[in-house]
């Protein structure tokens, strides 16, 4: 695997407080002239527009439990081809994967050859942060934890006694720095996560002041110093396809605002790449697919928050059928397969008429998680493939399935073998699922 200049922001739990931080750098970087742009490890649609607004640049998922080593190279060479370094945020705690163990964002941080910056919440500890950080440095021999931040320290003497026990117990390993406990490094966050980025007023003003507070409490040329340079004549983007899933069609209409955000930047991406154009339209602006597309993509995303919205968009929803009376893809992903229903009952047990292209029912009323990888093999042939093509890809939503009358299109398990057997639903030209593609499977 070639040494493409990265460095992973990682923490031993979620909750740590490594994405703030991550986002804090990556502008502290940006404000200083540095070519800096992001990544996010692992199934995540919302922490990445927040890296790409504090970045400036674009951000990309590079996931090593369902992407190939081959396509994790091929998008991370893409993103840092000018000259540019990347900043990783990884998944999680740093050893953790998906249910069979896999798949970790150390996978990733060891595949790439990436020093790793431990982010930890010493809240309520002092020499104890030092035991941990040594746990972790020690733990895999092909993960190097270069350096530490301390996040939420109390205050200087606070910092000062978990210094000096990082100096006897890791003096290989330095502390670049010690993050005050501050209002002004918190995002809010709903169901799946950070509130998006989108929806923030005043991300840009956020943004700025915790670059400011991070550069003041961070060591941020030594962080810098800790991203190897890339090897001469590496930085070469492939042209292999590998991982890429088939468009959809040639003229692709793709739903994006709000209630729509969840689609993937490299598999749009690789669509383009394989001759396909994009059109964008908003439904809870009650816009409707481009007439002249021979394809609709409904990503996920919250319709949930919107059904009165969406309920009323008629135009939106008329444009749905008149592209299904035309016998062309129109393809749902989790929220975007809601939608494609009959009805969608909020979390306050409104029920919303969807655009009844499929016969589906579904409730936030009475939440129910589902989270994980999936196996995904297709059993009914539709514009994505033939039957027995298979992709892996992750379903997480709070949704429960009321009515789901008709066959599916294609069978799931999870990433420790459970079959999930055959899910979601096809009507004609119209399908769709709770699972989220993110690359074709491996041959």
């Amino acid at each position: 695997m070639p040494h493409l200049p990265g460095l992973m922001i990682a923490a031993p739990s979620s909750n740590s407080g490594k994405t703030v931080i991550t986002l804090a750098i990556l502008r502290a970087l940006a404000n200083r002239g540095i070519a800096v742009t992001a990544a996010k490890a692992g199934p995540d649609y919302i922490d990445p527009a927040f890296q790409a607004a504090a970045s400036r640049q674009s951000c990309i998922n590079l996931d090593p439990w369902a992407m190939s080593s081959t396509q994790i190279n091929r998008l991370a060479a893409r993103q840092v081809a000018g000259g540019r370094v990347m900043i990783c945020e990884a998944a999680m705690g740093l050893f953790d994967g998906a249910a069979d163990g896999s798949g970790a964002s150390a996978d990733l941080a060891a595949l790439m050859n990436w020093p790793v910056v431990l982010v930890m919440d010493v809240r309520g500890q002092a020499a104890s942060a030092a035991a941990v950080i040594a746990g972790f440095a020690h733990f895999r021999r092909d993960v190097r934890i270069a350096g530490v931040i301390l996040n939420k320290v109390g205050s200087s003497r606070h910092r000062d006694m978990i210094v000096a026990a990082c100096a006897k117990a890791i003096p290989d390993i330095p502390v670049l720095g010690a993050v005050r406990r501050h209002d002004d490094l918190v995002l809010p966050e709903r169901h799946l996560g950070l509130v998006q980025a989108s929806e923030h007023a005043g991300l840009d003003g956020f943004l700025q002041r915790a670059a400011t507070i991070i550069a003041e409490d961070i060591d941020l040329a030594a962080l810098q110093a800790l991203i190897p340079p890339a090897q001469t004549g590496e930085i070469a983007v492939s042209d292999t396809r590998a991982g890429m899933i088939a468009p959809l069609g040639h003229r692709i209409a793709i739903a994006r605002d709000d209630a729509f955000a969840f689609a993937y930047p490299h598999l749009m991406d690789d669509w383009r790449d394989q001759g396909a154009e994009l059109s964008f339209f908003s439904p809870l602006a009650d816009q409707g697919p481009d007439a002249g597309c021979d394809a609709v993509y409904l990503p996920g995303g919250y319709p949930e928050l919107y059904g009165g919205v969406l309920a009323a968009a008629e135009n939106f929803k008329s444009a749905l059928h008149r592209a299904a009376a035309r016998d062309i893809p129109v393809y749902g992903e989790c929220g975007g397969y809601m939608v494609l229903g009959d009805t969608l009952i909020d979390g306050a047990g409104h029920a919303h008429a969807m655009a009844g292209l499929l016969p589906l029912v579904t409730s936030f009323a009475d939440r129910e998680l589902h989270l994980g990888y999936r196996d995904m093999t297709l059993t009914r042939e539709n514009r994505l493939g033939g039957v027995g093509d298979r992709w892996r890809g992750h379903e997480f939503h709070y949704a429960r399935t009321l009515r789901a009358d008709g066959p599916g299109w294609l069978t799931a398990t999870t990433a420790d073998g459970r079959n999930l057997g055959e899910t979601g639903l096809i009507n004609g030209s119209v399908f769709g699922s709770f699972l989220h593609l993110i690359c074709a499977a491996a041959t």
